[in-house]
């Protein structure tokens, strides 16, 4: 409810569950129970909220003037479905509690969703939900007054391997001319060469581009490091590396710089620990934002171990490979743990798009087609429009232009 009426709609509301105090109150009031006490304003509520733990809980989608929605409510409601239980379905993701078949590195499958099976993985149904109810309810009492948010857009630079073959020592290089001759990719051979002797040619290199560009148009955008050990999931730069340490700390000097964190570290709460107190260490600043690697989010161990490791933010609520909203919502909330019936301190911040899901697309006006349907409901709204795009796509032309593409989003977008 305080993610709907604080976060969402920009009113400050109380609770209470006596009903004296209900009656004495002379502004404004809601009652959410099976049965209305008066004539006062009355959404019938779900079971939902008032159980305990994980249920099977059948979901019937309906439409609130063409919008989904479900939780229906009836007839004496004066709204036709229950928002609350609804978005608490969605927000708290309580469909990856329940079983399901992971994804071939452990990730909830996006086909599972409610979002995706009923096509409404694209509207942040959770603000829109809220803007009708608050339609509703000012017309009930007109003198409600509600403080308005901004629209915000962030651009998420994520850097799990900051060079494609500079900085990755001989053995390594080595490894990968033979692997590439075997499967010749002589594209990547001579590309190899050329940065061996020229490692500023590294195609994943694109920093100093990438702070120019945001200089040039005055955004601020976020860069995530992965700054692990290496692992079969996780082959970035040794942290140990100078030139890799010092990349860091001159990004920092412009952009907000946190943890990108390693798949090692997704099962691991010693090693998230370490990473970023060695990442906290080398831009002697604290790191409190988060992202996971592949966006890989498994409830409700993922946020323990973020709240754990003193994280206070995290960026990976969304799908790698699909356009929306995996929680609902284009407005960031705190996370609540289901199985401890407690909200987490952590802020989820939700992101619309990752780059990877542009890749099946062969020209822009393809991706902004499919862009702008989202940002005109996030900025109707004034949500926030966050997108992921990873360095390794930036040093790739095939199909797009990457760099290109990414200038294009911000001029487009970051408005």
């Amino acid at each position: 409810m305080k993610h709907i009426f604080t976060q969402i709609l920009g009113i400050e509301i109380g609770f209470t569950t006596k009903v004296e105090d209900f009656i004495k109150h002379t502004g404004p009031k809601i009652t959410y129970t099976k049965q209305p006490l008066q004539n006062e304003f009355f959404i019938r509520s779900n079971d939902l909220l008032f159980e305990q733990g994980i249920n099977d809980i059948i979901v019937q989608i309906g439409e609130w003037e063409d919008i989904p929605c479900f939780f229906e409510t009836g007839e004496r409601s004066n709204i036709p479905y229950d928002i609350f239980s609804a978005s608490f379905y969605l927000l708290s993701r309580y469909e990856e509690y329940l079983p399901h078949v992971k994804d071939e590195v452990g990730r909830f499958p996006p086909k599972t969703s409610i979002a995706v099976q009923q096509d409404f993985l694209q509207l942040p149904v959770v603000d829109l939900w809220a803007h009708k109810f608050f339609r509703v309810l000012k017309e009930r009492f007109p003198d409600i007054v509600n403080e308005k948010k901004k629209y915000h857009f962030t651009p998420i630079v994520n850097v799990t391997s900051s060079h494609c073959y500079a900085l990755k020592g001989f053995s390594r290089n080595l490894a990968g001319f033979i692997l590439d001759l075997g499967k010749f990719r002589f594209a990547r051979i001579v590309k190899r060469i050329a940065v061996m002797i020229n490692p500023d040619k590294d195609p994943y290199n694109n920093f100093g581009t990438l702070i120019a560009m945001h200089k040039k148009l005055r955004v601020k955008a976020m860069f995530f490091f992965q700054f692990a050990q290496y692992s079969a999931h996780d082959k970035n730069v040794s942290v140990h590396r100078n030139k890799f340490r010092y990349l860091i700390k001159s990004v920092a000097d412009y952009s907000v710089v946190s943890l990108s964190a390693s798949m090692a570290s997704s099962s691991d709460l010693s090693t998230l620990k370490e990473e970023k107190k060695q990442l906290s260490n080398l831009i002697n600043r604290p790191v409190k934002y988060s992202r996971l690697r592949y966006n890989k989010v498994v409830m409700p161990s993922t946020y323990r171990n973020l709240v754990d490791a003193e994280f206070t933010d995290d960026f990976t609520m969304g799908y790698t490979h699909h356009i929306g909203f995996r929680a609902g919502t284009c407005t960031p909330f705190y996370f609540y743990d289901i199985n401890l019936e407690v909200q987490q301190p952590i802020k989820v911040h939700p992101f619309v798009a990752c780059d990877y899901a542009f890749t099946k697309f062969k020209k822009p006006n393809e991706v902004f087609e499919k862009l702008d349907t989202v940002y005109r409901q996030v900025k109707s709204i004034n949500g926030s429009f966050n997108i992921v795009f990873s360095n390794e796509l930036f040093g790739e032309k095939h199909k797009l232009d990457w760099l290109e593409l990414y200038e294009s989003i911000l001029k487009r977008y970051y408005v």
